[in-house]
């Protein structure tokens, strides 16, 4: 396909993402109500001392935060309702170009990666109340803290990225034990400091950066990788079991060509 037919292919497939992300943004506006009342729940489970009033307590600082807000959330509903429609698209045009192996592997990626990404973003949502009455616990006596709504959607949404993201980090590492470039071996070797960094990431990377939501996300973390790690030792054993074709030839003997019929060997056709 010459070069301008594929910027048409292209062109085409992202007209189709972003129509599916439209009609997704549209699907976040007519739920809006019920969407918003499940972000907020974690929020409004905290005592009422660290909330503003009797209700959940958030506020809306100025006159167009609300409407930005309908508009982020129904976004990253938009986005993620239509998942399957600019997955696929991604999908049908990258596919041509790759080999049987390569798309075995891109299967087994999608489909390990999209549980493994809701499973953390469940993970996230079940402990962002323990990490949003640790940081107001903070708050002194005779205060109340007031929070947005925009400061609290972008602790949550960043919150449900993060447990979604790191919970991929395990698959990395056995794709890349699949592909021949992480060994078992090594893997081995580097358990100890691999571990120390995932704790270190897990209280770097969390919006509130306290002990509980790193534990939270470091531990099930460290799970995971334990059982990437097994995945890979069984590969590397089921690797060396197999017969190795080339044993029995000599480094500095060339390898046999089988050509097919209608090949020319040594001048003449065959």
């Amino acid at each position: 396909m010459p070069l301008i037919e594929h910027i048409r292919e292209l062109r085409s497939r992202l007209i189709k993402s972003f129509l599916g992300i439209v009609v997704g943004t549209g699907v976040g506006l007519w739920f809006f109500d019920p969407i918003w009342k499940f972000l907020q729940q974690p929020y409004c489970q905290l005592p009422e001392k660290n909330r503003l009033g009797k209700g959940c307590g958030l506020v809306v600082n100025g006159l167009t935060e609300g409407f930005f807000l309908n508009l982020k959330i129904s976004l990253i509903v938009g986005v993620v309702v239509s998942s399957p429609i600019w997955l696929y698209q991604l999908w049908a045009f990258i596919a041509p170009g790759l080999y049987q192996r390569e798309r075995r592997w891109t299967y087994i990626f999608l489909a390990a990666s999209v549980p493994l990404f809701a499973g953390g973003a469940v993970l996230a949502y079940v402990t962002l109340d323990k990490g949003l009455g640790i940081l107001l616990g903070f708050v002194p006596n005779g205060t109340t803290a007031l929070i947005t709504v925009s400061s609290y959607l972008g602790y949550a949404v960043a919150m449900l990225l993060v447990f979604g993201v790191t919970f991929e980090l395990p698959l990395i590492v056995v794709i890349l034990n699949l592909a021949g470039v992480l060994t078992h071996a090594r893997i081995r070797k580097s358990r100890r400091l691999i571990i120390f960094g995932l704790f270190v990431f897990a209280a770097v990377a969390t919006p509130s950066q306290d002990p509980f939501t790193m534990m939270a996300l470091a531990l099930p973390t460290v799970v995971l990788f334990e059982v990437a790690e097994i995945i890979a030792y069984v590969h590397d054993r089921r690797k060396a079991a197999r017969p190795d074709p080339y044993a029995d030839l000599s480094d500095d003997e060339a390898s046999p060509l089988d050509l097919p019929d209608g090949e020319i060997e040594d001048g003449e056709r065959v």
